[in-house]
């Protein structure tokens, strides 16, 4: 039997929820090969939308490419990354895939790594330096197979934030758009979770990825679509939850689309036939609970000026942080401490900018977490 709410990996099928208008707009995107850049917070559904409009679309006709940059720790991490990502999307069966290796990366002499499925789990790698024009000519790999092979490829990179903290990763991002902006074979949809950082790349002009594309945040889905949404994922297995208990689980994730579904397992696990009030208060205290270990790594090595300032973000303190009552209630030291204290809070992902000169904790659970595990409110 399937769980009928999925969290911590992709969404896909009945589990798969609205955004309906979104993947309308990246499905057109990649039908007509317009680059993508998608941000949105983490647990937000992004990989899962982005891998449906994937799927909507691929065809003979569309190939897609899938690479996550997470691990990625150099240019040359992500140029082996990418190079690998490609010849698997552009090859179905292991023939085909040696014939594009030695078509196209020949004179590279890659190096390849198998896994325990040959046919489908390999990696490739380079040796190359800064000197030669290896990075180039890899990036240049989707134009080259798709423009021969008489297709359209998108490439999909999540995490894709992640190349800005390369060594001298503003020559790297030159590379890439300077090579990619020329493809017309190829599409890009790139995506992140850690806003400023994604924002910082898209959207100052003195980057070189502004105006590489569509850019679009991913909002929330509504309240009433989720409600209707838990209550008929409760009613196919046999149980009921209210929509007050349901829109309870809405007010307390936020909205964020993993926290729901997994908020919403708890109750389902917990309850019998109907779910209570005590079954919802339960499944709180289980998220707390799964993810209290990531909270306490997250929050153990920061300053105490640190967390008085999500202290009093927890409390509803939104803006006016240098006020005089501010800063002494929470002990914030003085006004000039705060631009610091947003600074390392925002480069840590804990704080996000949420409107003019308005701060808010990134995580709705781990401020939960904070007030009723840490300040025991």
């Amino acid at each position: 039997m399937d769980s009928p709410f999925v969290f911590g990996v992709r969404v896909e099928g009945d589990a798969f929820t609205d955004r309906k208008e979104e993947t309308k707009r990246l499905k057109m995107n990649f039908l007509y090969g317009v680059n993508t850049i998608l941000i949105s917070p983490r647990r937000m559904g992004k990989t899962s939308l982005v891998d449906k409009a994937c799927a909507l679309v691929k065809s003979d006709s569309v190939k897609i490419a899938k690479m996550d940059a997470f691990g990625c720790r150099s240019e040359a991490d992500f140029v082996d990354s990418f190079a690998t990502a490609v010849i698997r999307a552009t090859s179905s069966k292991w023939e085909e895939w040696v014939e594009n290796a030695k078509t196209f990366l020949s004179r590279f002499v890659p190096k390849v790594t198998f896994g325990q499925d040959p046919v489908n789990d390999f990696s490739i790698s380079f040796e190359y330096n800064t000197g030669n024009n290896v990075p180039e000519d890899i990036l240049r790999l989707p134009e080259r197979i798709a423009s021969q092979k008489g297709y359209r490829l998108v490439v999909c990179v999540d995490e894709f934030q992640q190349i800005g903290e390369f060594p001298d990763s503003l020559t790297f991002q030159k590379k890439l758009r300077s090579v990619w902006q020329l493809q017309s074979h190829v599409s890009y949809c790139l995506y992140g979770s850690k806003k400023h950082l994604m924002e910082n790349m898209f959207q100052r002009q003195d980057y070189p990825f502004y105006r590489f594309g569509d850019l679009f945040y991913l909002g929330k889905i509504s309240e009433s679509d989720w409600i209707e949404y838990i209550r008929g994922r409760f009613e196919i297995t046999g149980k009921e939850i209210s929509e007050e208990l349901a829109r309870r689980i809405c007010e307390v994730t936020e909205r964020y689309s993993s926290y729901v579904q997994q908020l919403a397992w708890f109750v389902w696990l917990r309850c019998g036939n109907a779910a209570t009030a005590e079954d919802v208060e339960f499944g709180i205290d289980r998220l707390l609970d799964a993810c209290e270990p990531l909270f306490i790594q997250q929050t153990e090595s920061l300053s105490a000026y640190q967390m008085n300032f999500l202290h009093l973000l927890a409390d509803g303190i939104h803006s006016g942080f240098t006020r005089t009552s501010v800063l002494g209630s929470y002990r914030l030291g003085t006004a000039a401490n705060i631009t610091r204290i947003k600074k390392s809070l925002t480069e840590k992902d804990l704080i996000t900018i949420s409107g003019p000169m308005t701060y808010e904790i990134s995580d709705p659970i781990l401020s939960l977490w904070l007030k009723r595990r840490v300040w025991k409110k």
